[in-house]
């Protein structure tokens, strides 16, 4: 499954796969389970095998707002992109249960340096999360609500059957009532 992973964003050779291999720990957590905390030390890199789960912060109100999911097949934000002085700046949530592959960040930036390959990876993985920030960013920006949720349908098909609307409708900026609103209007 790993082996899948990392070829689909950057091929890599039998010899790089092992090493990565070797040292990935393998993890389930149950739906719900914040698995990462903001404000928290957390020094490893997450492939997610199976499952869905979604990154989120607190508004000043205390609502959660999701930022990004993370579905079968693709790993989560990168520790370098989701940290600050080693604290982690979100929240990641099991929001089915989720079967992740873990390995230690610091081991995995080592690999970067001394393997071509691997840092070819790991740069491509840095690119695809900013691609996907932009991207979001540019839809919240110049987007109806309705073509944002056009659009999420789009990347995650079936994912309003499997996860909560109200993690959906803060993903799209948009009320839980107005995503409901959307839905049924979509539906005629």
């Amino acid at each position: 499954m790993i082996k899948d992973i990392i070829q689909k964003i950057s091929p890599v050779s039998e010899t790089s796969l092992e090493a990565i291999v070797e040292i990935v720990e393998f993890i389930e957590y149950p739906k719900d389970e914040i698995f990462i905390r903001e404000n928290k030390r957390n020094y490893k890199e997450y492939f997610v095998f199976e499952g869905v789960c979604r990154s989120f912060l607190l508004n000043p109100e205390g609502e959660e707002i999701t930022i990004s999911f993370f579905t079968d097949n693709t790993i989560i934000s990168p520790y370098t992109t989701r940290t600050s002085n080693g604290l982690s700046n979100l929240n990641f949530q099991a929001l089915t249960p989720l079967k992740v592959g873990l390995m230690d960040a610091r081991r995995f930036e080592e690999f970067m340096v001394e393997n071509l390959e691997i840092r070819e990876f790991g740069n491509a993985v840095l690119r695809n999360e900013l691609k996907h920030k932009v991207e979001k960013e540019i839809g919240m920006a110049s987007l109806t609500a309705k073509e944002r949720l056009l659009r999420f349908r789009e990347k995650y098909p079936l994912l309003e059957n499997l996860i909560p609307h109200t993690t959906i409708s803060t993903y799209l900026g948009i009320t839980n009532i107005s995503l409901s609103r959307l839905r049924n209007e979509l539906v005629k």
